[in-house]
């Protein structure tokens, strides 16, 4: 780490109140050292990252990290604070805060570094040093290595210790983590209990390597052989499948999926989020032992890990769960969605609105006619469409219980189809046949059986047991209940119709793409996902889309008529946002709401409610699910549609403007908006407050 923290990155008075301030106080000391080119993107960045799952670990430490197009090379700075600073972690504030920065495509050399600093924090000698040193040269020297823990307590300085060897006994990147011992060389008939591990974090930076060393150390306190495959940024070394035959045990802790998982198979396996790994590594070894003691092995010997599960924390409660599952059916079904629904929207404008009355092209085709071309559009992506529920219901069970839950998930899809259930009655097919499979899989199998379970029992009991639920017990209840939403949709007028309108509008533009717009945009999807949708249907999907691609093109007017309100960074983004918004892709503003949410999701929400009750009052309709102003053409009543979109993006940057004009910078930091981009380095050593 010689050049990758220096005694200017270090900060042992760090006077920050919250992360975002803390963030930015160690970034502008990287800003100076010209490590980062963009401030408020690196930032932008760092905050994305954030929101993807707290830095902060027990033991009063902070990890704020990322990788950014803004990073000019790998780059750590530490700031030690003496009120504590919140980053998220159950056992209270960091008081040791490190920003590690690395480029968009750092080298595999530099990560590994990264990794060894993640180690490094696992231990307490090391942090107990960090609290105590009195000199940033100090603190950036036993951060390099230059010194070790035990000299910086005897008060050694850097420079008398340079040549000091570094590696510390723990933490040697050359040694096996679970190499046998003298005791058990003596007596290998006593041979330890062995695990394998996987351990990645989203970034792959830090959290990875941080898990894997808990788990070492814990291994190491229990007598148990722990060898870890660490799947990084820095590429990862697959565990040799001599290791994993002889392995008692599995611990996977992670948050992205684990590559080449059917390794693992058959074993008994401990699947949690990554910073369990960090936070109760203990725990996770006994669990997977006592998993071990009770002969339970991973699918399809019957312990249930599932895509969930593999998302995060264990601990996460059911309504995360099954909005995740939810998610899971939803983003399978989308692209089904849009192929579909715009094949079936070009063959309306080829073939004429009674393209749906054309038969079959296998029976009737001309070359020549525009008609037949319509017509083949229309069919395919009629076929398209059909897939949607049972894709729905296959995926939402695939989120519960893995690959087991596809087969009885697209089976109780196509029941719902032909039942008249639709939309609904995907849904519960999907979550019936999640928990069905679940089930089975928590029967213990004899060991004779667990070679035809994946392929023969499961797929039959599950799809048998769905296909008597939803033909018999609640698939009629369910289809009436969607004819009747169906008859309420298309009763809907006037008021009615405006003020569902501006609820979708809002439903779109609050998380902008998140949950919350899938869910609205899954509502006006299931519409018109038939050949024949109703007008009311129409009209949703016509509202839903115009909102949803009212907040980027805001973001894009505002940065247009008031840059000085908004970073460079944003005003680049502003560019793409045009083309996003127009494309109806609603996270062409999330730069703009991540940098300040409490200003611009408001405002977005404003103009989306607008529009989508404009919408709905001029009575536009949308036969095609997707593609934004290229689409016009198969919409009905366009100019109104496009004037009612002009006005929800006219209040939301009206309210953007004016709130972020309202800003007033906070004393001691820079200004934002122009104050930011024209004097970064006024603002980078953050001088006493003038």
């Amino acid at each position: 780490m010689s050049e990758m923290i220096t005694a200017d990155l270090v900060d042992l008075d760090l006077s920050a109140e919250s992360k975002e301030a803390a963030a930015r106080a160690l970034a502008e000391r990287m800003l100076t050292k010209g490590r980062v080119t963009d401030l408020d993107g690196f930032l932008a960045d760092v905050a994305a990252r954030e929101a993807q799952m707290p830095t902060g670990l027990d033991g009063g430490i902070g990890i704020p990290h990322c990788r950014s197009e803004h990073v000019t090379e790998p780059t750590l700075a530490f700031g030690r604070s003496a009120a504590g600073i919140d980053f998220g972690a159950a056992d209270g504030p960091a008081d040791l805060v490190f920003l590690i920065a690395a480029p968009a495509g750092a080298d595999d050399a530099h990560l590994t570094i990264l990794s060894s600093l993640a180690r490094q924090l696992m231990s307490a000698e090391f942090t107990d040093a960090l609290r105590g040193v009195s000199e940033p040269s100090a603190a950036a020297a036993l951060i390099r290595g230059d010194v070790s823990p035990a000299e910086v307590a005897d008060g050694a300085s850097a420079a008398e210790a340079t040549d000091t060897a570094t590696a510390p006994p723990t933490a040697s990147a050359g040694a096996a983590p679970g190499s046998t011992t003298p005791e058990a060389v003596e007596a290998p008939q006593a041979r330890p209990f062995r695990i394998v591990a996987v351990t990645s974090c989203p970034t792959g930076i830090a959290h990875t390597y941080m898990a894997a060393e808990s788990l070492e150390k814990a291994g190491r306190e229990a007598g148990v052989e722990v060898t870890v495959e660490t799947q990084g940024s820095a590429g990862f070394t697959r565990l040799d499948p001599a290791v994993i035959a002889a392995a008692d045990g599995v611990v996977l802790a992670h948050d992205v999926p684990v590559r080449e998982k059917d390794r693992f198979a058959g074993k008994p396996t401990v699947d949690v989020g990554v910073k369990a790994g960090i936070s109760r590594p203990a725990e996770l070894i006994s669990e997977v032992r006592a998993k071990a003691e009770r002969g339970e092995t991973t699918a399809p010997a019957g312990a249930a890990t599932t895509p969930v599960d593999r998302a995060g924390d264990s601990t996460e409660g059911y309504g995360t769960k099954l909005r995740k599952w939810l998610m899971s059916g939803v983003s399978y079904m989308v692209p089904f969605v849009a192929a579909g629904g715009l094949l079936i929207a070009l063959g309306f404008a080829l073939g004429g609105w009674t393209v749906n009355k054309a038969p079959s092209v296998m029976d009737h085709f001309v070359w020549t006619q525009t008609d037949s071309w319509g017509a083949l559009l229309f069919q395919i992506g009629g076929m398209a469409f059909n897939f949607l529920v049972p894709v729905l219901a296959g995926y939402i069970a695939y989120g519960m219980a893995d690959r087991p839950g596809l087969v009885p998930g697209f089976v109780g899809g196509a029941i719902s189809l032909s039942i008249n259930a639709g939309f609904l009655g995907g849904l519960a097919a999907g979550l019936i046949a999640g928990g069905v499979v679940l089930a089975i899989q928590r029967v213990r199998i004899p060991a004779a059986m667990r070679g035809i379970m994946p392929v023969v029992v499961i797929p039959l009991i599950s799809s048998a047991v769905v296909g008597f639920l939803m033909f018999v017990v609640i698939g009629k209840p369910i289809a009436a209940a969607q004819k009747g939403m169906t008859d309420w949709l298309n009763g809907l007028t006037g008021t009615n119709a405006v003020l569902l309108g501006a609820l979708l509008g809002l439903m779109m533009c609050f998380d902008l793409g998140g949950p919350v717009n899938k869910v609205a945009y899954t509502f006006a999807t299931a519409g018109i996902a038939v050949a024949s949708p109703s007008d009311s249907a129409m009209k949703i999907m016509a509202a839903v889309m115009a909102a949803g691609m009212v907040p980027p093109l805001a973001m894009a007017l505002a940065t247009t008529v008031r840059g000085k309100l908004f970073t460079p960074a944003e005003r680049e983004n502003g560019k793409a946002a045009w083309v996003l918004g127009a494309s109806f892709i609603t996270e062409g503003a999330i730069p703009f709401a991540a940098a300040d949410p409490l200003r611009v999701i408001p405002s977005a929400m404003a103009g989306g409610a607008v529009t989508g009750a404009l919408s709905m009052m001029v009575d536009a309709t949308l036969r095609a699910p997707h593609g934004g102003i290229f689409v016009v053409p198969l919409i009905g009543n366009p100019f109104l549609y496009l004037l009612a979109i002009a006005a929800g993006v006219c209040v939301s940057t009206a309210l953007v403007v004016v709130l972020k004009g309202m800003r007033k910078p906070v004393q001691g930091t820079p200004a934002a908006g122009s104050a930011k981009s024209a004097a970064p380095e006024q603002g980078s050593k953050q001088p006493v407050a003038a």
